[in-house]
Formats: structure tokens, C-alpha cells, sequence
């Protein structure tokens, strides 16, 4: 049976809210929440909605009691519509927006961000918990990492080799191509894990509005969070 959808009306409301002065630039972009919450619901872990809807819009000044509810009546139909999809195999329309300097060219990077920062706001940490299968989910994850450009930020940074500009295309273009296919299977591996004794994260984890634990005294999101680096 098809999950029930959010309609095109309701998505584009949201985007409207998530924009409004109520949110003064704290929540996430819809293309980034939809990566964020494909992420939360694939965590070994339950995560709370309260966990997770603090991390995706911030602290909000609502309006109005009724715009609150409003918001927080789409964030979780959103939520439930993505979970039906992942749950039930089924496709679902990826919200990508189009380069601002190339409208018609896809921008996969706000949406591979909110991903890899979903995968981090649990207790359990992922590949830790991967086991002797850790290395097949870093496969996986490589997708996101190349198409967010962190695995290019983090080779120039250790000034090690990296890609020429054809092999970068070939890859980008493979990465893009995958890119549907491996939300699902990240989804079911990590499932399969909820039956599993749990491996907890020895540090805590870094909310987006939290001081960054560089030192810096800035937020995790402007310093360290923005770096989209893998550690």
C-alpha cells in the first residue's frame, strides 16, 4: 500500500515557514531537512522528535500559537510521509534545487550536508556499530561525502592527491547516479542493526547551535559544522 504524501501545496507552505522571520535564518532549507530526516529515520537509534525538530529549526519565535502548531503539524507529517517511504521501499521525489550561478544544474550539497549531519545527532555511532561492516557503509557513504565536496575539501586540505577534472566529472556523475539507490540501502543495513547491542558514541555529540568544541565561540554549524570534513 503507497504511503500517504505531503502534497505540493503543503511542501511549498513549509518552505514558506521554514524561511519566515519566525525561524531569523536558524532552520534548515527543505532540500536539507529532507536529507537531515532520511538520515534520522535510517539511525539505529529512536530519535525523539524533540531531538530532532531542535536540531532542524532552532529556537523559533512563532508568530502566533497557530503558526507553531501549522510548522510543527507539516514537520511531522514530512517526517511520517519519508519513514513510509523508507519502510515500505517505495520512491520518493528528492527535493533538489538548482545551483544559484547554474539553475539547471542540481545542487546535491545542502541535501548530502543535512544527511551527514542526521547520521551524527544519535547515540549510537554509526560505523562503529556497522561492526565488521563498517567498511561496506563508508562505500555507501562516500556518495554523500563526494557530492557535499568533502572528500575534495579533505584531500586539498592534507594537500593529497586528488582527482583531475575528468575523473571529478566521471565520479560526480556516478555519485549522482547512485545517489537514490544508496538512501535506501543505508536505510535497511542500519535497521538491521536495531536488533543489535548498540555501540555508544564516546564523546558527545555537538548540537548545530552548540559552541563549537574547537573553542572558537562560535556555532558548530558557522565553524566546525560548516566544514563538511569527516571526522
Amino acid at each position: 500500500m503507497q504511503t500517504s504524501i505531503m502534497t505540493s501545496d503543503e511542501l511549498d507552505r513549509l518552505e514558506d515557514l521554514l524561511a519566515s522571520d519566525a525561524f531569523q535564518g536558524e532552520a534548515m532549507t527543505l532540500d536539507a531537512m529532507q536529507g537531515f530526516l532520511c538520515a534520522v529515520i535510517s539511525s539505529p537509534d529512536m530519535v525523539s522528535p524533540g531531538d530532532w525538530i531542535a536540531e532542524a529549526i532552532g529556537e523559533p519565535n512563532f508568530e502566533s500559537p497557530a503558526q507553531a502548531e501549522e510548522t510543527m503539524a507539516l514537520l511531522m507529517k514530512f517526517y511520517n510521509s519519508i519513514a513510509g517511504a523508507l519502510a515500505n521501499e517505495e520512491e520518493f521525489d528528492l527535493i533538489l534545487y538548482g545551483l544559484e550561478e547554474n539553475p539547471d544544474e542540481l545542487d546535491y550539497a545542502a541535501w548530502c550536508d543535512g544527511y551527514v549531519f542526521g547520521s551524527q545527532i544519535g547515540e549510537t555511532d554509526w560505523f562503529e556499530a556497522a561492526g565488521e561492516y563498517a567498511e561496506d557503509l563508508s562505500e555507501k557513504m562516500e556518495v554523500f561525502f563526494l557530492l557535499n565536496g568533502a572528500l575534495k575539501e579533505e584531500a586539498l586540505e592534507h594537500k593529497e592527491p586528488w582527482l583531475t577534472p575528468k575523473e571529478e566529472e566521471k565520479a560526480m556523475a556516478e555519485a549522482e547516479e547512485l545517489f537514490p539507490s544508496v538512501i535506501g540501502d543505508i536505510y535497511r543495513f542500519m535497521q538491521s542493526l536495531k536488533s543489535s547491542e548498540p555501540v555508544r558514541r564516546e564523546a558527545p555529540k555537538v548540537g548545530r547551535n552548540d559552541p563549537c568544541p574547537c573553542g572558537s565561540g562560535k556555532k558548530f554549524k558557522q565553524c566546525c559544522g560548516s566544514d563538511r570534513t569527516l571526522h
